[in-house]
């Protein structure tokens, strides 16, 4: 079986990083994908933004807090994961968030801090430059005003 999400977007927020009490540090970041259809009938191109919730633990945490912030475009792989719980009102509430073990950062360089690093959960490198074979990365989806952020961390 393989639970395995890749997603390239944008960051809709700068990311919630936190330092757990035993010393782990973790982050939280939005990111925004759209797809972009013609709709035949209206005779117009259409665009369907989805909002995507992902979790980074240890090295991938420190990469998103030094090189992250909001509008950067990024890669990310990992399993789905989803949770349970009851909030302050008590409602039962459910979240569905990715779990990165990859991460890299897309655009150029120019693009603030960003540049191209990929990190398994298990190491962390420097960032570097994409290499020159890297496809231009995918026009940055517009981020609608709506997101609904309303999820614990």
């Amino acid at each position: 079986m393989l639970n395995r999400v890749t997603l390239i977007g944008n960051v809709g927020a700068d990311p919630e990083v936190r330092t757990l009490e035993n010393g782990v540090k973790t982050a939280r970041i939005r990111i925004a994908t759209t797809e972009r259809y013609f709709d035949r009938q209206a005779n117009e191109t259409k665009e369907h933004t989805e909002w995507h919730t992902i979790t980074l633990w240890r090295n991938l945490a420190d990469v998103v807090d030094k090189y992250i912030r909001k509008g950067s475009q990024i890669y990310v792989e990992g399993p789905l994961r989803t949770r349970e719980w009851t909030d302050k009102e008590n409602n039962r509430r459910v979240s569905t968030e990715i779990m990165a073990d990859e991460l890299k950062m897309l655009g150029r360089r120019s693009d603030s801090t960003q540049n191209s690093t990929s990190t398994p959960a298990s190491t962390q490198s420097a960032p570097t430059h994409a290499p020159a074979s890297s496809p231009a990365p995918a026009p940055a989806p517009s981020i609608p005003a709506d997101d609904p952020d309303d999820l614990p961390f």
